[in-house]
């Protein structure tokens, strides 16, 4: 694949130890009883917030701009690999609206400075279903070497690297078993090729 520099690897795997939760900011378990067709059911829910997520097409570089770090829970499913390819993403835990939320999730993770009116509503979709039901919403921006003010990488101790996936192989990519993907950048990188690039956007 033509789409990135050499990943790096900086969690030391050894370190890892498990507790039981205690409490959190982001995250909140309930447990959940109700009735359906006459039977009593219960049903363990993880209450969290929604989200946005941005698929970045840089137009100088023909390429996607995606990032790539360590996802705690995907290494706890998955103990050999905790990384994962997303799209630039954070969480709707601010009094902002989404598009603002977006625009500053771009400029943190990736470097590039957009406005919220730049930003094209692709659609939104639920996550985990059956243990959250939390939504992301999902949008479009094309950005360009111009709009690239500094490194990006995440602010205070995130861990994030920038990469640029071509245009051109960005849907053998999506198919590729062999990363681990989001929902969010398989669909976003779909849409871009058969619904917007399709309809002579480009």
């Amino acid at each position: 694949m033509k789409f990135f520099k050499p990943p790096i690897k900086k969690v030391d795997f050894s370190s890892i130890v498990y507790e039981p939760l205690g409490e959190s900011v982001y995250v909140k378990p309930i447990s959940m009883f109700y009735q359906e067709n006459h039977k009593n059911k219960k049903w363990d829910i993880v209450k969290s917030f929604d989200s946005v997520s941005i698929l970045l097409f840089d137009s100088s570089k023909q390429a996607f701009v995606i990032v790539r770090q360590f996802r705690p829970a995907v290494f706890f499913n998955n103990p050999k690999d905790g990384y994962t390819y997303e799209l630039c993403a954070g969480l709707a835990d601010k009094n902002k609206s989404l598009e603002e939320i977006a625009s500053e999730e771009v400029l943190e993770e990736c470097g590039y400075e957009i406005l919220p009116s730049q930003l094209h509503f692709i659609g939104s979709f639920l996550n985990s279903t059956g243990m959250s039901g939390s939504k992301q919403f999902l949008y479009f921006a094309e950005v360009n070497d111009a709009c690239r003010v500094n490194d990006g990488g995440g602010i205070e101790d995130e861990c994030i690297e920038v990469l640029y996936l071509s245009l051109e192989d960005s849907l053998e990519f999506i198919f590729d078993e062999s990363f681990q993907k989001t929902t969010s950048l398989f669909l976003g990188i779909h849409w871009y090729h058969y619904s917007y690039k399709s309809k002579g956007k480009i």
